[in-house]
């Protein structure tokens, strides 16, 4: 790869340099900002693209995506630079400096890593935040568009909708996610069972590697688009933007929720929605949510589920077909609502509003402190292990806890396991994941939070997969293994994590990683590592 190379730093370049980083940066530091500001293209750009920590603006840089505020305490490691590149150049130049001088790179899109991993090193690093990089162009003839990685889901849903209410997208419910970190994690959504994963409608993208070369489909080979699509693309390299295949959904959705608590029988409910979700018509969608809440029967403390519901179709079909199936829920008329798929989107995530411009909001979805963990049930968990999950929901530790059921079959189980990274397919009746939160004056206290719901994912060892025991590589969890802080990590110490992500995808993961970045430069404690050692 060729950069633009100066000869001579103009004067007022080095001013620049020194203002923003101050004079008591270590050597290799200097060195890195030093490098960074030669190959930019053009000096006047250096403060709209380099964050030093003593620039005014470092602070508000770095937390404007952090959605964990877990990662945002004083004692956080924080970054030595925040890289918010305007062009592909700049992010080349990133890649080739921090290279050069030995610095770890973070690459950051929404900020919703659920161990901050991609703003969060123990080592020198700095971070690549792809917030500039935000376009969505959708071609309604076609039925594609092309999304940058920056770009949140709900830009995405928004510009959909602004031009077809026929077409939609099978990914997340939180408008807030980066489109960068889901899509390379797999990605699933309310439109799981119709259509599959996010990842499963991806037919391009645009490819930095770690030389810098910028690559498509075609010029990286279909085994590294393999890899992206589902096995964490800041392992492998920098996806600048996705070319995805949209899908076709009615005008007019429904959606429906229908609340159950201990009082109003929920442990038979929920026994029997494991019977009958993953066997649903695949037009209909129906997850469960569960927390802690007051009784309006009775005030006191009570477990409610919600059963919440997308149908693709209008009420007056949907009824009767929950009645015939699910006569259990005892849905009626006046829990559905009618809207577009982009609303449904909203209301699904409980947003304050189904108002599109919601899609659009950076603080539609509050930020919270919290912990998670997932699983995946093949076999229905008997009565007695539903009332045991749910009696810790009425301890202490559980105010801000909740657990999320999503139902597969449907397209789901069409899918080979190795199709893409995501192996998770044919078989399971539904993906589990709990997370529990707390207080920001807690957080001294945080260790009995985590441990509350240590031991709830220690009960449910009985009821969920086994050998491994599988679990979503979006909802990150380093309590299931990680790789060496610094250093090298053999394939022996990532296969604890990463078969329990991948199952054995995860060997051809490793495969496609030692051969497109044997040097290991795009590294976390959670990425693929190559075979042998640099």
């Amino acid at each position: 790869m060729k950069f633009l190379q100066y000869s001579v730093l103009p004067f007022l370049l080095v001013v620049v340099i020194l203002s923003l980083s101050g004079a008591t940066l270590a050597h290799s530091h200097g060195d890195f900002l030093h490098c960074l500001s030669l190959h930019l293209a053009n000096s006047s750009t250096i403060s709209k693209v380099i964050y030093m920590r003593n620039n005014p603006s470092y602070s508000s840089v770095l937390n404007a995506s952090i959605q964990n505020t877990r990662f945002s305490t004083p004692a956080t490691p924080k970054p030595l630079a925040i890289i918010t590149p305007l062009k592909t150049s700049h992010i080349q130049s990133t890649i080739y400096c921090s290279k050069k001088h030995g610095l770890q790179l973070r690459i950051r899109s929404g900020g919703h890593d659920f161990e901050g991993l991609s703003y969060v090193s123990e080592v020198p690093f700095v971070i690549l935040d792809l917030l500039n990089f935000r376009a969505v162009k959708v071609d309604t003839k076609n039925k594609v568009a092309w999304v940058q990685s920056g770009a949140t889901l709900g830009e995405l849903y928004y510009g959909i909708a602004a031009k077809t209410k026929t077409l939609a997208f099978p990914a997340g419910i939180c408008p807030t996610v980066g489109i960068g970190g889901h899509f390379s994690g797999g990605g699933y959504g309310i439109l799981v069972r119709k259509y599959g994963l996010a990842a499963d409608h991806i037919i391009d993208a645009q490819l930095i590697d770690a030389n810098g070369r910028v690559l498509d489909r075609e010029s990286m080979g279909e085994d590294l688009f393999w890899a992206i699509r589902g096995g964490g693309g800041n392992t492998f390299g920098i996806v600048l933007a996705w070319k995805i295949k949209l899908v076709p959904v009615p005008v007019v959705v429904t959606v429906f929720t229908v609340n159950k608590n201990l009082e109003q029988n929920v442990t038979k409910i929920l026994h029997r929605w494991q019977y009958i979700a993953h066997k649903l018509p695949d037009d209909l969608y129906v997850d469960v949510g569960i927390t802690k809440v007051s009784s309006s029967q009775t005030g006191k403390k009570t477990v409610q589920a919600a059963f919440i519901a997308l149908f693709l179709g209008g009420v007056d079909e949907l009824i009767p077909l929950v009645q015939e199936r699910f006569p259990e829920l005892g849905l009626a008329k006046e829990n559905c609502s009618e809207m577009s798929w982009a609303e449904s989107v909203l209301y699904l995530g409980r947003a304050p509003s189904t108002s599109l411009d919601m899609l659009l909001d950076k603080n539609v979805i509050p930020r919270t402190i919290f912990k998670a963990k997932s699983d995946y049930v093949k076999e229905p968990i008997p009565e007695s292990g539903i009332e045991g999950f749910l009696s810790m929901f009425l301890e202490k530790e559980a105010d801000f806890a909740s657990m999320l059921m999503v139902p597969f079959g449907g397209k789901m189980e069409e899918i080979p396991e190795n199709e893409l990274p995501y192996p998770h397919r044919a078989g399971n009746l539904f993906q589990a994941s709990y997370i529990v939160g707390w207080r920001k004056e807690e957080n001294a206290e945080s260790g009995k939070y985590i441990s509350w719901i240590r031991r709830f994912y220690s009960y449910m060892a009985t009821y969920v997969s086994k050998s491994p025991r599988e679990a979503y590589f979006n909802y990150r969890d380093l309590d299931i293994g990680s790789n060496n802080i610094s250093g090298y990590t053999s394939y022996q110490q990532a296969s604890i994590w990463g078969f329990k992500y991948f199952k054995n995808n995860f060997k051809r993961l490793v495969q496609v990683k030692t051969m497109v970045d044997p040097m290991n430069f795009f590294r976390n404690e959670q990425s693929i590592p190559p075979l042998s050692s640099p």
